[in-house]
């Protein structure tokens, strides 16, 4: 079993995306590597949770007060956090 590191969001805290975030091919709606949110963007953690596989967390972030977009830890950051 793989030990879990504690997670350094969480849920209704305010983030920002560090970078441009772009299209995977699993957002609805979106075009194939088309952005999604810009870097620098505010958003508010919406749901926590962990990859199983990876032991990593994942985290839905509300992006421009409409956006859901399921992040990695590195792709965002407190708001004021140099990048």
């Amino acid at each position: 079993m793989m030990d879990v590191v504690p997670p350094k969001f969480a849920w209704g805290q305010r983030v920002v995306s560090r970078d441009d975030l772009f299209d995977d091919g699993s957002f609805p709606g979106a075009e194939p590597d088309g952005l999604i949110v810009p870097a620098g963007a505010e958003g508010e953690i919406v749901q926590t949770g962990i990859h199983e596989e990876s032991g990593t967390h994942v985290y839905m972030v509300e992006f421009l007060g409409k956006l859901v977009v399921g992040c990695r830890e590195e792709e965002i950051a407190h708001p004021g956090d140099s990048p």
